[in-house]
């Protein structure tokens, strides 16, 4: 059922349809020494810290046009940070039409959302190999919603604020509302998928796959990386201080990485 802002369904009370964005993004880097790995973790932690985190959910908390109601975060050992924020739906002057429409939604310089009692949260997972030289970060965001809007409005910049080798993003509307004659309604906007939200040059720069469950409004949609620059993975120097043979062993390597991240599953290194 496609809905405009001029054809506005009347409600029996509160629209009660959860919506829910799960955004997960990994980095990864090639740390040859334990030195290296170590520096790397370090540079992970300082640059995505709790304190940070909190600039980056209250900005997600502005796009989307949210109250802040509380925030809770922490900065753990040996490395790795949470930030949770409840959120609550703000005063609105006038009709979101922009919420019925599929698009990137707005970047924080173009505040038109706003969103019911609900939460944000974020949790960083740097990690590393034991055996060989793959060090990777992944951050995992969720935004829930509750209302007419989505949380697909913040992944513009979501996308836009981390260094992203591998994406995977999974969007579910949850629930039902009711209209006054007591019909329900489980969905209250059109989609196909994500990537109606994801800008062309963004969708551009990588491979993407998307599963997609229709009847369930489930929706996924995972995305690598297509342009491969060894320097990008390289922690502290670059390609050109290793001989040929180093630099074709490490590109294996961290490919191998990003294609067992992509696909799910582990895969035999050649």
């Amino acid at each position: 059922m496609k809905l405009t802002s001029e054809q506005m369904i009347t409600l029996h009370g509160f629209n009660n349809l959860t919506k829910s964005l799960s955004f997960n993004m990994y980095d990864i880097c090639f740390t040859k020494t334990r030195e290296e790995r170590e520096a790397y973790i370090a540079y992970i932690d300082k640059q995505y810290n709790a304190d940070r985190l909190t600039a980056l959910l209250n900005t997600v908390a502005d796009i989307i046009g949210a109250h802040v109601l509380n925030i809770a975060k922490q900065d753990y050992v040996p490395q790795g940070a949470s930030v949770t924020m409840l959120v609550s739906e703000g005063p609105i002057e006038q009709e979101p039409s922009e919420s019925f429409e599929e698009s990137p939604g707005p970047l924080p310089d173009a505040v038109v959302m706003h969103l019911n009692t609900s939460h944000i949260t974020v949790h960083t997972y740097p990690e590393y190999h034991p055996d060989e030289g793959i060090s990777t970060f992944r951050a995992d965001i969720d935004v829930s919603t509750c209302g007419e809007i989505s949380p697909l409005k913040a992944l513009n910049f979501l996308i836009r604020s981390f260094d992203n080798d591998i994406l995977t993003m999974d969007y579910r509307v949850r629930g039902f509302t009711r209209d006054i004659s007591g019909h329900k309604l489980f969905i209250d906007h059109e989609i196909s998928s994500i990537q109606n939200y994801i800008p062309e040059e963004i969708q551009d720069l990588y491979q993407m796959i998307d599963v997609n469950v229709y009847q369930e409004n489930i929706f996924h949609t995972k995305c690598k990386l297509r342009e491969f620059d060894l320097n990008n993975y390289l922690f502290g120097y670059t390609k050109d201080t290793l001989s040929k043979e180093e630099q074709l062993e490490i590109e294996k390597s961290v490919k191998w990485e990003m294609d067992e991240i992509f696909y799910g599953k582990n895969m035999v290194f050649n």
